[in-house]
């Protein structure tokens, strides 16, 4: 059989053209934008910050109490909160409830400035966020038809600092404002007891008291917005948690399921601590919450927890990932490693874990 003409002289594939430096400032150099460039882009970012914030609620903290003249009023406390899911019978909204935790009631109002009555289905004490209900049969037609749910996105990547975002809420303290700048770091970990997060700083100048979440182009959530963990010399710079390392606990508050409380702050064992100073891989323990289920059990800052019933823990992570997957008031068997004269032993205890109030 006589091959046509193309199986005998293939079309040669296309190969990636590769700049240098050079030739890449050049092209830059020779680009003419204009106005109107500029105009199209900032378009195109408002339309996003508007489809965005259909997703984007306010809750309401309300505290009945008494003046000094018996004469009744409320006093309300505002946060910005976002609309996570829908899960048929009812929407959930993720929102940091700290600032109201003494309300007597909460109020959601969603993108149509509608007002609805929402009950808190589960809160994670550490972070003081929380997962808001507010029943579908309660909310009108025209409301449902106006929001959606928003997309949580991913703050894991290499790539993230330097990259544009919208922090959208109340960034600068003012329900509905929108913001846009850089981050400009992802690198610092915010150690809480059972977990660590990752710390992302923003150029954007809000409030200290901002709220909300930081969007990436796509649209998608990438941090929550947290100024309580800002330093002094960044203290209006809107920061937040990164979503990736919250997912799992979004996941477990909406799904109605309390967050299972042992009390220890750890870190990973390095590769230069195992071979230097003999230190065994697993989630090395720093700090003891007082009166913590950990602390009752016996467990010490210094010890190195390897085991978790009959699974092996060789990280940090894998400590905070596998707690999450066990209830509150469960025994749990911890296979730890203790240093003494003569170097580490293993031992096993058994913690009963809580629900932090």
């Amino acid at each position: 059989m006589i091959a046509n003409e193309a199986e005998m002289y293939p079309e040669p594939t296309p190969q990636p053209v590769v700049l240098e430096d050079e030739q890449i400032e050049q092209v830059l150099s020779e680009m003419q934008l204009g106005v109107p460039d500029y105009l199209s882009l900032s378009a195109s970012i408002s339309q996003l910050a508007r489809e965005l914030q259909k997703s984007m609620v306010t809750v309401v903290g309300v505290t009945s109490d008494v003046d000094w003249f018996n004469n009744a009023y409320e006093n309300e406390g505002v946060v910005s909160g976002v609309i996570v899911a829908d899960n048929g019978k009812e929407l959930l909204v993720l929102a940091n409830i700290n600032s109201l935790k003494e309300a007597d009631s909460l109020r959601v109002t969603f993108s149509d400035k509608k007002e609805y009555r929402a009950e808190i289905k589960k809160k994670d004490y550490h972070t003081g966020l929380a997962i808001l209900s507010v029943g579908k049969t309660f909310i009108n037609n025209d409301t449902l038809q106006t929001i959606t749910p928003i997309t949580l996105g991913s703050s894991a990547s290499n790539t993230l600092t330097g990259s544009p975002v919208l922090a959208l809420g109340s960034p600068i303290g003012t329900e509905g404002s929108v913001c846009i700048g850089n981050i400009t770091s992802t690198g610092t970990g915010i150690n809480l007891p059972d977990s660590v997060y990752k710390q992302i700083t923003t150029d954007i100048y809000g409030s200290k008291s901002a709220s909300g979440v930081l969007v990436n182009l796509r649209g998608h959530v990438v941090g929550i917005i947290d100024m309580s963990y800002n330093n002094a010399d960044m203290g209006n710079l809107i920061s937040a948690i990164g979503i990736t390392e919250l997912k799992k606990t979004i996941e477990s508050l909406s799904n109605d399921k309390d967050i299972p409380y042992l009390g220890v702050c750890g870190t990973d064992v390095t590769k230069d601590a195992n071979e230097e100073l003999g230190v065994p891989f697993g989630a090395y323990i720093k700090t003891i919450d007082m009166d913590s289920p950990a602390m009752n059990a016996g467990i010490q800052s210094g010890d190195v927890i390897v085991r978790m019933q009959e699974e092996e823990i060789l990280s940090y992570a894998d400590l905070t990932n596998k707690l999450l997957l066990k209830e509150p008031e469960e025994p749990v068997t911890i296979g730890l490693m203790r240093q003494g004269p003569d170097g580490y032993t293993e031992m096993e205890i058994t913690v009963i874990l809580e629900i932090k109030e």
